[in-house]
């Protein structure tokens, strides 16, 4: 079905201004889909031509769905006597948001310095880190990601970092839970161990409780800051309204970020236990942000805390949870052999494959059949399962459903490019035998 002139113009224009790559890249797997109408769990194409069930949520963003009105009628009221304010001036709504995050932390994890993104919010956490210990040792998870800023950038994997050039002295990768390897890396010289409570871009990996447990420990006795990303899996996207209550720590520090912003208004935050606050005392204004903690975003943000802590809220989250594992059970007998197993805390869900080339297989085919999904970057052979944590039980039927299809596709798909490697293979040994 050919394109709308309107959306062929937005096409063009992101080509000529935005990302030439990316459009070819769309272009190429026939997923030229540019953003429209969305509301809830859904969203359309420009053109009103296709629909999808956002499975991604850009990575939690969208908890709250899509255009959530209670979000949009706070940010609505607040603009009628709020703008972004000033950073260098106290203000009434950051400090009413930083005491609900106060409240809502465990421990004395009381002070929280806002930003805009969760990369910003990594960079400040492992900046307080390096200052309260007069450490430079950073050790982070391989196949983890933290954003795309700085040392949030030096902590995740090589492959973000190489083509930038931007390698930092000083961090170093174990794999994920592996106690071992951590204890082998750790000395006098760390600062601070970062860590997704669970990593998305490497597929989900659910850790050992008692792996979390023994980093916790092992930062004691090194006097090591543990710091807990949770930018992705804060806010009740695991059944709990921060990911790293399933394990029974506290951290020293925590990341929060896209779903704090309801979809409308960015904001990220990095609380921090009461002694780290003193890295601030010689000088309060050491540590700026422009727009972080905007007295728009703050008023929005609360609202998010308000309805993400609520226990109606958080067990909703956790029905339509178990709702999707027991569509998975069936799932998983109907393609075996295809799909392998589902790694789930709450609605924080992989789609375990049988190898790499599932992920990119799925996330075409369901893409085709109405569901957006994305394939784990560090982990091909998981496609990431993100839902709305308002979607309905008859909108989780509707996915099941539309998975069920997607997985035939995506095994016929899955076929037909192992035949082609198997040809591709063949060609390039008889190229070499003439060669030789």
């Amino acid at each position: 079905m050919k394109a709308s002139s309107e959306k062929l113009t937005a096409i063009n224009q992101y080509k000529d201004f935005v990302s030439s790559a990316k459009v070819r890249f769309f272009e190429k797997y026939g997923m030229d889909f540019v953003m429209g109408k969305r509301k809830g769990s859904y969203i359309h194409d420009l053109d009103g031509k296709k629909e999808l069930i956002n499975l991604h949520c850009n990575g939690g963003v969208f908890n709250l769905g899509h255009r959530n009105p209670e979000i949009i009628d706070v940010l609505k009221k607040s603009l009628e006597d709020l703008d972004i304010g000033n950073h260098h001036l106290l203000s009434r709504e950051r400090a009413e948001l930083a005491g609900m995050l106060s409240d809502l932390m465990p421990g004395d994890l009381n002070y929280t310095v806002f930003g805009v993104s969760g990369g910003e919010a990594i960079d400040l956490a492992l900046k307080v880190a390096r200052g309260y210990t007069k450490r430079t040792d950073i050790i982070s998870a391989k196949g983890g990601y933290h954003g795309h800023t700085g040392l949030a950038l030096a902590a995740g994997d090589a492959k973000y970092r190489e083509p930038f050039n931007s390698s930092i002295a000083g961090f170093k990768q174990v794999p994920f839970n592996d106690l071992d390897a951590l204890k082998d890396a750790a000395s006098n010289d760390t600062a601070a161990i970062i860590l997704e409570t669970i990593p998305a871009t490497l597929g989900i990996k659910i850790p050992d409780k008692k792996y979390i447990q023994g980093v916790r420990k092992l930062c004691d006795e090194y006097e090591i800051l543990l710091i807990m990303d949770e930018v992705q899996t804060g806010l009740g996207r695991t059944g709990k309204l921060w990911a790293f209550e399933h394990f029974d720590i506290i951290p020293d520090i925590v990341v929060l970020g896209k779903g704090l912003s309801g979809g409308i208004y960015p904001i990220s935050a990095t609380v921090i236990r009461e002694p780290l606050e003193s890295v601030f005392h010689k000088d309060p204004f050491i540590h700026i942000s422009t727009f972080g903690g905007s007295e728009l975003g703050c008023r929005v943000a609360k609202r998010v805390l308000e309805i993400s802590s609520s226990s109606n809220f958080l067990n909703n989250v956790n029905i339509i949870a178990e709702q999707f594992n027991q569509g998975f059970e069936k799932l998983m007998d109907t393609h075996k052999g295809f799909l392998i197993g589902l790694r789930q805390m709450g609605l924080m869900m992989g789609i375990e494959m049988k190898d790499e080339l599932c992920g990119p297989v799925l996330t075409k085919t369901a893409y085709d059949h109405g569901l957006l999904m994305v394939y784990a970057n560090n982990d091909q052979s998981v496609c990431q399962c993100l839902p709305p944590l308002t979607m309905t039980i008859e909108e989780v039927n509707i996915v099941l459903r539309k998975l069920d299809k997607a997985l035939k596709s995506a095994r016929k798909l899955r076929k037909l490019y192992g035949v082609k490697q198997k040809i591709d293979k063949f060609k390039n040994l008889i190229k070499n035998r003439k060669g030789s």
